[in-house]
């Protein structure tokens, strides 16, 4: 600047008008990044809250139950909507992660047409498990079953599939009453996120026949305990106390504990599930209306 720049108070405005919006660009350019930093946060919450885990109702449950008619000649509980109550939780130890089952467990009871019988429980909006069943000569025997869940990374959903088919079927309710009698399982199975096979090796103990009180009827039920320990991709246990109508087959109880470690590319996530629920109501809802 020359000296007769520094006396012209005409170049002086002109310099602060320069000044002023230099300023003003470099203030909108930051109010510009916390606007999308801050728009970038709540849509980060607002999905992460929509993905969270929650009770399913029955009636929720009743908009995906489909009426078969299938022909009743093996034995099986009534088809429709159970209402069970319980509570659980699963966690993850990489992503630390963890989500809450219950109070409201829907279970919902359909009737294939192979004469077999399925029956989903809902632990939660991100967490359901089903079991097959099918009447053998040798009882009441369960063939596979599968298990789905979701999960919230930050604001990413993760959804994993399994799939389990048995070679030698998990003895549910035996045809003879055994007492300590055991029989084995042999499984094997597939995820959707996870590559390989799944080797999943069970058994099936006897412990009784013990009388429950159901929604104020005393429900004669068979008791059984079933181990099973899984080699392959995934690596753990599973122990289960189960409690299934000696008439119908229906799970009247239902008390797990799951250990199960997978390597992932950052490293060794062990998923635990500890849970348990128990029937409310013998009745079945087939209708929301």
């Amino acid at each position: 600047m020359t000296l007769l720049d520094a006396e012209d108070p005409s170049a002086q405005a002109v310099a602060h008008r320069r000044h002023l919006v230099r300023h003003h660009r470099i203030r909108t350019a930051l109010l510009g990044l916390v606007a999308v930093v801050l728009l970038v946060v709540v849509v980060s919450i607002v999905l992460t809250l929509e993905g969270r885990a929650r009770p399913v109702s029955v009636s929720q449950a009743v908009d995906n139950f489909h009426s078969s008619g299938a022909a009743d000649s093996d034995p099986h509980p009534i088809p429709g909507v159970y209402l069970y109550r319980g509570t659980g939780t699963d966690r993850l130890s990489f992503p630390p992660l963890s989500q809450a089952e219950g109070p409201t467990l829907p279970g919902t009871v359909e009737v294939r047409t192979d004469g077999c019988w399925s029956f989903r429980i809902d632990y939660s909006t991100n967490h359901w498990q089903s079991w097959t069943y099918c009447t053998r000569p040798s009882g009441l025997v369960e063939p596979g079953g599968s298990v789905w869940q979701h999960w919230m990374v930050g604001p990413l959903g993760e959804t994993n599939l399994s799939t389990l088919r048995c070679t030698q079927s998990l003895m549910s309710i035996p045809a003879v009453p055994a007492v300590g009698k055991v029989w084995p399982a042999l499984c094997r199975g597939t995820s959707s996120q996870i590559q390989g096979i799944l080797s999943s090796a069970g058994t099936t103990r006897l412990l009784g026949y013990p009388m429950l009180s159901i929604a104020g009827h005393q429900v004669r039920s068979v008791h059984i305990e079933v181990q099973w320990t899984l080699s392959g991709p995934q690596v753990g246990s599973e122990q289960d106390d189960l409690w299934y109508d000696a008439r119908s087959g229906l799970p009247l109880r239902n008390r797990r504990s799951i250990s199960v470690r997978t390597n992932t590319p950052f490293g060794q996530s062990t998923y635990t599930e500890n849970g348990e629920f128990v029937l409310k109501s013998l009745n079945p809802v087939r209708s929301a209306n």
